[in-house]
């Protein structure tokens, strides 16, 4: 072990090893995590100041990042998709009704706390529409591409279920789910007629949720109605 914290004993120190072993890191990773999470949670609730600088420094040392996750970078940069996201014209547009009531429609009929309209662009994540998130500044209606749980649902193509992301293998280290963002999360990808998924519908919460198969076609059927609206051809 590398780390001895002030005001712990052999005792404590032994069991912050035994946590970082499980979690599988070294004790130094395991708390400057831990460290960071308290930190962002602090910042979001002070009035002081957005969380995003510190969330772009944090980005930027690879404080939360991991290898688990899956690399889909392949699938997000792929021409065809990027033309249809960027043929749609939602990017950096202002908010719509129409989108917004179906983000209140998604977040009530799943009695969900957090919806968006989220696109999925190269290096970002652009919320069109949003619900349980209060007024965004135009700062707020994007986060960087590693913040983005949604660009997995997007690079599969088929709609992403976490119940607790804290516990599963592959998420668990993502960085909204380590500063506590995210517990729950569903997201029906948003596909043009030539299968270019631009971004999602989804909802989240932050703690664990059982998603029905009610609420996956629930979701889907207001995506269908979201991708209805993006890629209708003009008359």
């Amino acid at each position: 072990m590398t780390t001895q914290l002030p005001r712990y004993d052999d005792w404590l120190n032994g069991e912050l090893e035994e946590c970082a072993r499980d979690a599988g890191e070294d004790v130094d990773t395991y708390v400057a995590r831990a460290v960071a999470t308290r930190m962002v949670a602090d910042l979001t609730r002070s009035e002081r100041r957005s969380a995003e600088e510190l969330m772009s420094h944090l980005a930027e040392a690879a404080v939360f990042a991991d290898s688990s996750l899956p690399n889909v970078s392949a699938a997000i940069n792929d021409p065809d998709r990027l033309r249809a996201l960027h043929a749609t014209g939602l990017l950096d547009s202002p908010v719509e009704e129409v989108y917004d009531r179906i983000t209140r429609a998604a977040a009530q009929a799943l009695d969900a706390p957090h919806a968006l309209v989220s696109l999925v662009d190269a290096d970002r994540q652009f919320f069109k529409s949003s619900a349980g998130l209060g007024e965004l500044t135009k700062e707020e209606r994007q986060t960087p591409l590693n913040r983005s749980v949604c660009q997995y649902a997007v690079a599969n193509g088929v709609p992403l279920i976490l119940e607790d992301a804290r516990a599963d293998p592959v998420f668990k280290n993502h960085p909204a789910v380590l500063d506590g963002t995210l517990v729950a999360y569903l997201g029906i990808p948003l596909i043009d007629g030539d299968s270019n998924a631009i971004g999602t519908l989804c909802v989240y919460d932050e703690k664990p949720r059982l998603w029905s198969t009610g609420h996956v076609q629930i979701l889907s059927d207001l995506a269908e109605l979201a991708a209805e609206r993006i890629f209708k051809q003009p008359t």
